[in-house]
């Protein structure tokens, strides 16, 4: 019940809304996961290691993102993806929400100590959540995005 409320607090607040499905900026939101993945690589060579866990976050939630703008929602809350990647789409959603835990307490609090393999770990996660989200776009007909939506709709919208 507290899940259904959130989200329906951040329709209220139009931080989700119902778009027109786009395909470019789906695409633009593959190409941020990409540079994302990139940049972690790049950030974990160079030491840069809270750095290089915030981007492998990223690559995750922007590729969720992406996931979003193909059935026509736009999402513009971390949590609330994380949440709906799960409720609806019915993906699992424990390692992006590791990864965001992570980035929070990389990026804002000192106290935590960290170490080249477990960046290195981040990244391969970061990259097999990508992979299985990619594999699960690909295998989606336009009927099956549409209904991601209706039952979004129902759902939330209709409950307000």
């Amino acid at each position: 019940m507290i899940r259904i409320k959130f989200i329906e607090q951040l329709i209220k607040e139009e931080k989700i809304k119902i778009v027109e499905p786009s395909k470019e900026i789906s695409n633009s939101y593959n190409e941020k996961s990409r540079n994302s993945l990139k940049a972690a690589r790049i950030l974990l060579k160079q030491e840069l290691l809270a750095e290089a866990t915030s981007m492998a976050y990223y690559a995750m939630y922007h590729k969720a993102t992406s996931l979003f703008y193909l059935a026509g929602i736009k999402c513009e809350n971390h949590t609330a993806t994380i949440l709906l990647l799960k409720d609806l789409f019915n993906i699992n959603n424990k390692e992006i929400s590791i990864a965001k835990k992570e980035r929070i307490d990389k990026q804002y609090y000192t106290t935590f100590a960290i170490n080249k393999s477990q960046v290195l770990e981040s990244i391969k996660i970061a990259e097999k959540f990508i992979d299985e989200l990619d594999l699960f776009i690909d295998k989606i007909t336009n009927q099956e995005k549409n209904k991601f939506k209706n039952i979004f709709i129902k759902d939330y919208f209709k409950k307000l």
